[in-house]
């Protein structure tokens, strides 16, 4: 927040620490979807079914202009899952492929990846790695003349559902389902495709993890269906985490974000609750549920900046301001 004056940052941090914020719709959306997200610079880019859509934030940052700076298609099936790097959008789809797409220009590429739905990908380092329903996670090259050309291939014994890269782009992290082996987070050597380690060993089957992000090289969080956000530091422990938060309401976690601070944002299989966590403290800092009864939805995606918070739901993108509540 460096360019933000003293005062506006005071009052913009009392906000988020009093969970005062003004809510609204950026998007809605007619059919059912499972979106997701990401922020890059002003822009917003999200999934719908199968096309990717890029939006520019208005000047508040509260709203988006209607009409969309981009549309990117090449899937099939609906699209599961996405990243930005490198100017490039790599995508994970329901039809078994990856596709890579040009930011800037209209080069569209997609291959066949795995034999059924790709769940999650990431991308760094110029290397792609995916994960999918098949009981696999593979390794790719971005390089333009190698695109399609598995580098390793790792039997996970259980369905993927999230995937990180390591900031030091050594080695990779996979969050399964937990129920054909007993834990589903493992650590995986970038270039040999060997297991590394394990983290933790008292998982009930089916704890599955359905996000996972590296914070350093050295330290992780994660969330799923045990209704757990659990902060794991490799310096101290693979076998056991530094820190947990239960969802009080006992709801499965789908999405979380971190400022890289003390701030935790998670989402809720119900009700579209978005809660927020003060890392240093154990219980909820406040919750924002965002659908009512008729219409309840899991919070499939959750991005924030320094004044704003962004949710993708089952039919619409919610928007907090935190800035003018």
């Amino acid at each position: 927040m460096a360019s933000v004056p003293v005062k506006e940052r005071v009052k913009v941090s009392q906000n988020w620490r009093l969970g005062r914020c003004r809510e609204g719709i950026l998007l809605k959306w007619k059919c059912s979807q499972m979106p997701w997200m990401q922020l890059e610079g002003d822009s917003l880019y999200i999934s719908q079914a199968n096309f990717i859509l890029a939006y520019q934030f208005r000047p508040d940052g509260a709203s988006l202009n209607r009409r969309p700076l981009g549309v990117f298609a090449g899937h099939d099936e609906d699209v599961c899952h996405f990243v930005l790097a490198n100017s490039h959008i790599i995508s994970a789809g329901g039809d078994g492929k990856i596709g890579i797409h040009k930011i800037h220009s209209t080069f569209t590429v997609k291959y066949s990846a795995h034999e059924q739905e790709v769940n999650c990908v990431d991308c760094k380092g110029g290397i792609i790695v995916s994960g999918s329903r098949d009981r696999t996670a593979k390794v790719w090259p971005l390089a333009s003349g190698r695109l399609g050309q598995c580098l390793h291939t790792i039997q996970t014994e259980d369905r993927v559902w999230s995937i990180a890269i390591s900031p030091l782009h050594s080695s990779f992290v996979t969050g399964t389902a937990c129920c054909g082996h007993f834990s589903p987070l493992r650590i995986w050597d970038l270039n040999s495709g060997q297991l590394m380690t394990h983290l933790g060993g008292d998982f009930p089957p089916g704890a599955g993890v359905l996000d996972v992000m590296y914070e350093s090289p050295s330290t992780l969080l994660s969330c799923g269906y045990d209704t757990y956000v659990r902060y794991w530091d490799l310096r101290a422990s693979v076998r056991k985490c530094v820190m947990e938060w239960e969802e009080p309401h006992d709801s499965t976690l789908y999405c979380l974000q971190t400022d890289g601070n003390h701030l935790l944002a998670t989402g809720s299989s119900y009700y579209g609750v978005v809660r927020l966590w003060d890392r240093r403290q154990r219980a909820c800092l406040h919750a924002f549920p965002l659908t009512s009864t008729p219409l309840s939805s899991p919070v499939y995606c959750l991005r924030f900046t320094t004044r704003h918070l962004y949710a993708a739901l089952s039919y619409n993108l919610h928007g907090l301001d935190f800035q003018t509540p």
